[in-house]
């Protein structure tokens, strides 16, 4: 099981999206058959199976095992994540697009460019995994309190002098081989409930 997977198929998201089928990709966090379900999310084994057959066709839940009661045989299935997210990609040509936006201090701007980095690292992803590769990511996730608008605004030059400078040490035209990195820097306000943030790195390589 993955701990994670995008969906980017149409169907399949709205498969994911539908809650009956939403409540059994939960239930199979651990393997479970149809009559188990049954009970535990109010439906008939037969209505279960239906979405079942639906959820398997598309590979949102696989066989984890199989019993044997008497003369029958029993599956047991399980989830292919432990959680997923809906790519935009799902939607096709009406998925947000940064490049309709000429406003970058916008927040629409920043949602359509949260959606294309879940569109792109997705994709890249999956790609990853079928070669049996991990991933090369940079993630850091932090929250600071400015004391004023004036050290907020001071901050981002900041920001983006020390990015400017990085940028222009280490990125190179000149190598054939050079793998381009897509850099994104965000900063909104933190909901109410986020009281401290982490600092925390995920360096992975290919």
């Amino acid at each position: 099981m993955l701990d994670l997977d995008v969906i980017d198929a149409p169907a399949a998201a709205a498969l994911a999206l539908e809650p009956i089928k939403a409540r059994l990709l939960a239930e199979l966090a651990t393997p479970a058959s149809a009559a188990a379900l049954a009970g535990r999310v109010g439906l008939t084994r037969q209505k279960v199976n239906y979405h079942l057959r639906a959820l398997e066709e598309h590979k949102l839940i696989e066989p984890a095992e199989e019993r044997r009661w008497g003369g029958l045989t029993e599956r047991l299935m399980v989830a292919t994540a432990t959680s997923y997210v809906v790519s935009p990609a799902a939607l096709g040509p009406i998925a947000a697009d940064p490049g309709r936006s000429n406003d970058r201090l916008s927040a629409s701007y920043l949602v359509a460019l949260a959606a294309r980095m879940i569109r792109e690292v997705g994709s890249l992803l999956r790609k990853a995994r079928q070669q049996d590769k991990r991933l090369a990511t940079l993630s850091i996730d932090t929250v600071i309190k400015f004391r004023s608008p004036t050290e907020r605004t001071a901050f981002t030059a900041d920001l983006a002098q020390a990015v400017t400078a990085l940028a222009a040490r280490y990125h190179d035209e000149s190598t054939p081989a050079a793998r381009p990195h897509r850099l994104i820097i965000a900063s909104y306000p933190a909901p109410n409930d986020v009281t401290e943030g982490n600092g925390d790195p995920d360096d992975t390589n290919s």
